[in-house]
């Protein structure tokens, strides 16, 4: 019997897809280190009832541990993300009391062995009656010498009923064991104060008996010294706790919170105010009426940032720093100082002319050039007409990309300048997109030269719609990019009113797009070019290998920021796409093998959405290759030595990093960067890892802080957007005295580096390295 090649294909597809993974979703999951498992003892949630109750377990390999809601010194918390059915809600993540985990020099608060995070779960009066599936992603940090981060998609399915049932087992005795290690409030009765001391604050708890163990975990970082001793001093009526302050800490804090832990397992939940012990309502008035006082006035007419408890997250979601004042002063001068309109237009105009010069536009200056070769003999107005639809597409896509980008930052988002390369998904279309053309270019297939980035239906209009579609192309690789004096622009342009902001991406579209429209506009130009001949099909079979070279950059960007198995479904995307070209080369112009070939190409849109889901769950997850590199148990010494002074090594980017270094009066360098941005790239191996600017950034003790914006990162976000920019790179040099950073150019040279370098006071370079030798 004899079977279709056809048929034979769609086999090979639906086998190679089934060999794709794929995770089915559990309330539980395994990890390095670490067991993880959604815990539920009550078999339904009732909607008149009491909550239902629940909890987040880990179990531990030994020596591994996760940690408190304040970690300490280094970590992160666990957090819990829901997906719930309608009038179904889950409280935030409780925390049981910790362990002091000493790890070298530092301390950090955590659990070892296993831990229960309790919950409850709730049903409103709109919940549908029956089984409910409750979904949650979850993600921790898992250390011991070094730190893993690991996160899990986790299911339960409960019934939304008040008829109470048998409660499941094992969960149930799960709980029982470990669900009652949460710290309580203060008794009735029981009395808390500090005060403060040269070296750092006295807390004194009234119990009404003799206490002779105790210990302080702080609710809030950055407060005391976590590593140092907490001497305990008996009273008649309860403790004394003498506590070393964090040497960072200029200012007493309010109220100290956190837990105290006592003799026989007692904990409870403590807010000292400052002055003489008083009962918790007391300390809860004071504390409240001396936030009132400090707190600066708030317009009416605005809106004033949240500043939540330390550690909140409303149903055990992401905690969101407030925006400091600082920072708003910041964002005023910033914008104060934003050059005129029509110098924003001009600014935008000429970085789109130089975007062209990019490595994210070449491959497609390439398409360009080798269409206008092809089209050289053509009447003139044939050639005007393809400049400007190929204007036009520029011109469109813009406005398309920024109405989207104003949209989402309308509704809460903080993007900027291409975001849309911060999607898994987008990334692996992309690379796949270019993949594709690659092999048009490379013989195996033909679909026009100025068509080839939209397809074989759009080859029979002439190229007309493939000039526009080229234009939509060169947007889309361009944004990855930012060019000399685009940085200003586009910051510029995100925070003004939405006419402004079209105006100026309008402006930047048509410097983009001038190059190539000039020529077409004065074909007499087109004389320098030679003629058409067989040379254009050995140029146009060349032209593919920066095409090639791109889609590898950008299975490398994937690699790094989505781990393995997100390229694995790329390699079988682009091996289902290379089967789908030779389809289309085997049996061109034949109606069934574009059919198939559109069926293949729908296929690999579908995984990367696949890949993408799996990507997030347990098993990607485990990223081994975001492992943190520093040991944790290193010495004083070697963790001296690791800080920056050296010039070589880079540190992790934070508003809180980038306070500390400015307290000890050490100037600081940020580099906001991405791996998907070629400019970025480019600017990191031609000046910032020369021999002689690492040289000169440690002979100047500068800190080296890089912020990383592969993936989105509201931080980051913030930042740019308060230096008045809104894409990468950029580069601030903090100088200590000076209120606002110092910018350099987005096109960075060594000379560049060394003259900003050279340009700092000497004051603050001698500061920096007496504080080095400290510590």
């Amino acid at each position: 019997m004899r079977v279709s090649s056809s048929k034979l294909f769609l086999l090979g597809v639906i086998l190679l897809l089934a060999g794709v993974p794929g995770f089915a979703v559990s309330n539980s999951a395994d990890g390095p280190h670490v067991h993880v498992q959604l815990v539920a003892p009550d078999p339904s949630i009732g909607v008149h009832g009491p909550p239902a109750k629940a909890g987040l377990y880990f179990k531990l390999e030994p020596g591994w541990h996760v940690y408190w809601k304040n970690a300490g010194d280094a970590g992160e918390p666990p957090h819990i993300k829901w997906t719930l059915p309608q009038g179904i809600t889950a409280s935030a993540l409780q925390f049981p009391v910790p362990k002091r985990l000493p790890v070298g020099p530092l301390m950090d608060f955590g659990y070892e062995d296993e831990v229960l995070f309790p919950f409850t779960l709730s049903a409103g009066a709109d919940a549908r009656p029956g089984p409910a599936t409750l979904h949650a992603h979850a993600d921790w940090l898992v250390c011991r010498e070094v730190c893993i981060p690991g996160k899990a998609d986790l299911e339960l399915t409960r019934t939304v009923a008040d008829t109470a049932g048998a409660p499941i087992e094992p969960d149930a005795s799960l709980y029982a064991r470990l669900g009652g290690k949460l710290p309580k409030p203060l008794p009735a009765g029981t009395k808390a104060g500090f005060v403060s001391t040269p070296s750092g604050f006295k807390l004194t708890v009234e119990t009404g008996q003799r206490e002779t163990e105790a210990a302080f975990f702080p609710a809030d970082q950055d407060v005391i010294d976590n590593p140092a001793p907490q001497k305990v001093t008996p009273t008649a009526k309860g403790f004394t706790l003498e506590i070393k302050k964090d040497a960072n800490l200029a200012k007493a804090p309010d109220a100290l919170r956190g837990v105290i832990e006592l003799s026989g397992g007692r904990a409870y939940e403590v807010a000292a105010a400052q002055g003489a012990p008083v009962g918790a309502k007391a300390a809860q008035s004071q504390t409240a009426a001396t936030v009132a006082l400090s707190s600066p006035a708030v317009d009416s007419g605005s809106k004033a940032p949240a500043t939540p408890a330390p550690n909140a997250s409303p149903s055990g979601g992401t905690n969101v720093p407030a925006a400091s004042a600082s920072g708003s002063q910041a964002a005023h001068a910033s914008a104060a100082s934003q050059p005129g309109f029509a110098k924003v237009i001009g600014l935008a105009f000429l970085g789109g002319i130089i975007l062209n010069l990019m490595p994210c536009v070449f491959p497609v200056l390439f398409l360009k050039g080798l269409a206008l070769v092809n089209s050289g003999a053509e009447e003139r107005h044939r050639l005007r007409a393809h400049g400007l639809i190929y204007t036009l597409g520029i011109v469109v896509s813009f406005w398309a990309l920024v109405g989207v980008l104003l949209g989402l930052r309308a509704a809460g988002s903080r993007l900027g300048w291409g975001f849309q390369f911060q999607s898994p998904v987008f990334l692996f279309l992309m690379a796949g997109l270019l993949f594709f053309l690659g092999l048009s270019l490379a013989g195996q297939f033909e679909i026009g030269l100025t068509l080839t980035s939209a397809g074989g239906g759009l080859a029979q209009k002439q190229g007309y719609t493939g000039s526009f579609f080229t234009g939509v192309l060169a947007v889309i690789v361009a944004t990855p990019c930012t060019a000399p004096f685009m940085g200003a622009a586009i910051g510029y342009a995100l925070a003004a009113p939405a006419i402004a902001t079209f105006a100026v991406f309008t402006a930047l579209a048509l410097g983009l797009a001038a190059p190539y429209l000039a020529l077409t506009l004065q074909p007499a130009w087109t004389r320098i070019l030679p003629r058409p001949g067989a040379w254009m099909e050995v140029l146009r079979q060349a032209v593919s290998v920066p095409i090639f070279g791109t889609a590898i950059w950008l299975a490398w960007v994937i690699a790094n920021a989505y781990g393995a198995t997100m390229v694995a479904a790329l390699l079988v995307g682009f091996l289902l796409l290379a089967i789908a070209g030779w389809f289309l080369g085997r049996w061109p112009a034949k109606g069934w093998s574009a059919a198939v070939a559109g069926l293949i190409v729908l296929c690999v849109v579908g995984l990367s959405v696949v890949a993408n889901a799996d990507s997030e769950r347990v098993r990607p997850g485990f990223d081994t290759g975001k492992v943190l590199t520093f040991n944790l148990r290193m010495s004083p010494e070697e963790l001296s030595s690791l800080r920056l002074s050296s010039g070589s090594n880079w540190e992790p980017w934070s508003e809180e990093a980038v306070a500390r270094f400015q307290a000890q009066g050490t100037p600081v360098f940020v580099d906001f960067t991405a791996k998907w941005c070629l400019s970025c790239q480019v600017n990191e191996r031609v000046a910032l890892t020369r021999p002689e600017v690492k040289t000169a950034f440690g002979n100047a003790h500068v800190a080296l802080l890089k912020a990383d914006w592969t993936q989105h990162d509201d931080a980051i976000s913030q930042t740019l957007e308060k230096l008045g920019r809104s894409g990468v790179p950029v580069y601030a040099l903090y100088v200590p005295g000076e209120a606002t950073p110092r910018l350099l150019p987005e096109a960075l040279t060594p000379g560049i580096v060394l003259d900003a370098l050279n340009s700092l006071p000497r004051s603050s370079t001698q500061t920096a390295a007496s504080s080095s030798k400290k510590q």
